[in-house]
């Protein structure tokens, strides 16, 4: 179907949608800090993200034809996939939610949200800027 918007507007939709989803996991685990038997949970969707779009695990891109990129990613299939770690306390009252490791998280998270989100914004713009000036410069 033919539309306004680029082809991978669905993929960025999907992947910002996917990392909002990790923000909330991650705030779940650090609400879960005290909690003794809690175990911390991880979203991870790198991996089926690149095989959704084709890459290897190098990160090179495959062509199937010389003047266009791989396949088509179809946003509706793809999910990422929460995982729980847990590992034996060796100490007693503390579990295994790491603070400063999901500070991290988060930060790296935010910093990828934020990267995205700039992409969209641009594509917005551009399409702002073609729908009041006629892409007249």
């Amino acid at each position: 179907m033919k539309t306004i918007f680029e082809s991978n507007m669905g993929m960025l939709g999907k992947v910002l949608d996917l990392h909002m989803e990790r923000q909330n996991v991650v705030m779940s685990n650090l609400a879960n800090l005290d909690v003794p038997s809690y175990k911390a949970h991880r979203l991870n969707f790198e991996k089926e993200l690149q095989s959704a779009l084709g890459d290897d695990d190098r990160g090179k891109l495959t062509r199937t034809e010389p003047g266009h990129l791989p396949t088509v990613f179809n946003a509706a299939s793809f999910n990422g996939d929460i995982t729980m770690k847990w590992k034996p306390r060796v100490v007693a009252g503390l579990d295994s939610v790491n603070m400063e490791k999901e500070m991290s998280i988060m930060a790296k998270n935010t910093l990828m949200y934020n990267a995205l989100s700039d992409v969209v914004k641009k594509d917005f713009s551009d399409l702002q800027r073609v729908i009041t000036d006629g892409g007249n410069k």
